[in-house]
Parts: structure tokens; sequence; C-alpha cells
């Protein structure tokens, strides 16, 4: 955990670096490689694109162009094969116009979540869109869409949905076989059904356990789900995590597609909600047992020192330089950190401790 966050903090810097580029022509260039993907077709498609580019009309620009192609073929081939969660690379000419200089820098990332993105783009600016999303603060949901017939699971971080499993059942469609009783046949299929859902309920049990879920959003046509939700199926602790149950029209890839379109004014509350409660649980031990807390830089630095900190509190105004190795520490000794935003009143009584606190496990002092 400690190594995403840190990669995140990177991401960000890097980002905040390319969004300062401009060139005067369409020359600096964006690529994405998603997981998985093979790194020759990219090198053989980088190489098509060199020698299209040999035709601009513009000398410089052409100079520039082939030149930065050159250098993405040559870290490309650095690479044994793509990184598990894809790549982004970016490569350019930087210097300013009126120097009359060539400086062609080169960046590759590999990102801390997974890239589905395949795409190459030569334009005045670097597409920074998908790294974006990436930096934006998320927590992972789980996600269950289901009816009698199959039920799928996946992960949500951000906007990116991850599939983890699909089960399918054996219960009959409600047309009674052949030679069957009416009442029979509803027995031998809610028998059926009952498994099923216990088939369910046991892998959402091993699935959404996990403290990095913070929230599981249910949805499928009918009232398949709410029986599921009702019933005795899921442990306490993970049905505690059901935020929302939605109605659809789906089941499978577009149940789940459907199911996060609408569950956005769900996970938008439980967002802020999560914030406010971290903010809520440090003021009300700052009047109550305030050697439980530290705020300010310096005693929360020393806090983190002494692998104290159960949860470190930072605001969104603070530089990210002043706390990448902070945020690193606070993992390494096991705690955990929330991003508090400057948009909730919370947030400005944040910043007014310096944009710095912590809940502790133990006092300091």
């Amino acid at each position: 955990m400690a190594s995403e966050q840190k990669q995140k903090l990177q991401l960000k810097k890097l980002v905040k670096e390319l969004s300062s580029y401009r060139a005067r022509h369409t020359e600096l260039i964006s690529v994405y490689v998603p997981a998985g993907y093979n790194l020759d077709l990219i090198i053989n498609q980088l190489q098509s694109e060199s020698g299209t580019a040999r035709n601009i009309k513009s000398s410089k620009t052409r100079k520039n162009v082939i030149a930065a192609l050159d250098k993405m073929i040559g870290q490309l081939r650095v690479y044994k094969k793509t990184p598990k969660n894809g790549l982004a690379i970016f490569s350019g000419n930087i210097a300013e116009e009126q120097s009359g200089q060539t400086d062609v820098k080169i960046w590759a990332i590999e990102p801390p979540e997974p890239l589905k993105l395949k795409m190459y783009k030569c334009d005045q600016n670097f597409y920074l869109e998908p790294l974006k999303e990436i930096m934006t603060p998320k927590s992972a949901y789980g996600l269950l869409v289901m009816d009698s017939k199959e039920a799928s699971f996946a992960i949500l971080k951000g906007k990116t949905i991850i599939p983890i499993t699909t089960l399918k059942s054996a219960v009959p469609g409600k047309m009674r076989a052949g030679g069957q009783s009416a009442a029979r046949f509803a027995r031998v299929r809610e028998g059926l059904v009952k498994d099923f859902y216990k088939k369910i309920g046991e892998t959402a049990n091993k699935k959404f356990a996990g403290k990095e879920i913070v929230g599981i959003l249910v949805g499928g046509p009918g009232p398949t789900k709410e029986d599921f939700v009702n019933g005795e199926f899921l442990r306490t602790k993970v049905k505690e995590k059901v935020i929302a149950t939605k109605n659809l029209g789906y089941t499978g890839d577009h149940g789940l597609n459907e199911l996060v379109e609408k569950s956005e004014d769900v996970l938008a509350k439980e967002e802020v909600i999560r914030e406010k409660q971290a903010m809520k649980k440090f003021l009300t031990l700052l009047n109550t047992d305030p050697k439980k807390v530290a705020y300010g830089e310096q005693e929360v630095k020393k806090a983190i020192e002494m692998k104290a900190v159960d949860t470190l509190l930072i605001s969104e105004k603070v530089p990210e330089a002043k706390t990448e190795k902070l945020m690193e520490n606070v993992e390494k000794g096991g705690g955990k950190t929330v991003i508090i935003s400057a948009k909730i009143p919370e947030g400005e009584q944040l910043s007014g401790l310096s944009g710095f606190a912590a809940i502790l496990r133990f006092p300091i002092s």
C-alpha cells in the first residue's frame, strides 16, 4: 500500500510538470499502453508514425517529432514486456521557442492502477486526462449485479470497474417442466435459488470482506437483489457495507456499468461522509482525550517518527512535496491517510491547524 501511495504522489508531480509545457506546433507526443498489451505492436506503430512524420512540411517540427518518436522507441526497447499496470510515455521538445535551442525530453511512468486505454496522440500539449483520473482520490467499492440466473462481482476504483468473477446458476425458468406438479416444481426451484444465494453470499463474504472495500453496491432486475440482501447469506460485517440496492435492466457487464451510473449520487455522498467522520473523530478526541491526537506539522511528524499514528489527516491544500514521505512512513507503521477536501467545513478547520492532524494509537507526550 505504501508503494501505491508513493506512486500516486510521484504521478501528481509528473502531471504538474507535463501540464506546464506547451508547444507552438503539434509536436508533443503522448502514448498510453494498456495493461497486457504487446509492446512490439506499439513500437511498430511508432516506427510507422516516424515514417509519416517525414512528410511534415516544417523542417523544425519534423525534426522535433521524429526525435521524440526515436526517444520513445528507444525507451520502449528497454522493457522486456509491458509493466503490470501498463505504461504512459511522453516525449517532445520543451525548449523555449525564443531560445532557438532543441531540448527533446522523455518521461515514462508505470501507473499505480491498470490502464485500459491505448492511445497515440501528437498535439501542442501532452494528453494527461487518464493520469488525472488515476490521481483523483478514490476508495474501492464492491459491485454485485444478480438475478436468479447469474451473479457478477467487480471492484470499482474511481471510474474503473475491475471484474472479479461471474457465477452461473442451475435454476430453471418459471415455466414448469412437463409432468411436474406446480407445487413440486416451485419447491425444487426455490431450493435451487436458495442454494445459488448461498454461493453468491460465500463469494461476496470472501471478496468484499477486506478493509479496502468501504461500501458495496448491489443491483439487478426484479426483487432478487432485495431477497438476497435481506436474507441470511452475508456475514454481518459484509452486510453492513451494503450502501445501496438499485433496480437494473441488465446483469453481466452491462449491469455493472448501469449499477455504477445509477449510484453516482450515493458514491459522491459516501466520499464526503468518510472525510467528515474522520475529522469528527479527531475533533471529538481533541476535546475529550487530547493526548490521543496531534496537530501541526512538527507535532504530526514527531508522532509519525514514533509510529504512533493510526490515521493521518492532510488537507488537500498541503503541497504534495510535504506529504509524500509522511504518507509513506504512516503506512509503513500500519496507519492510513485520509485526504480532507477543502470544500467542506471540516477541511477549513484542518487548514486552520496547518493542514496536518493525526489520530494516535498512543500518547506521545
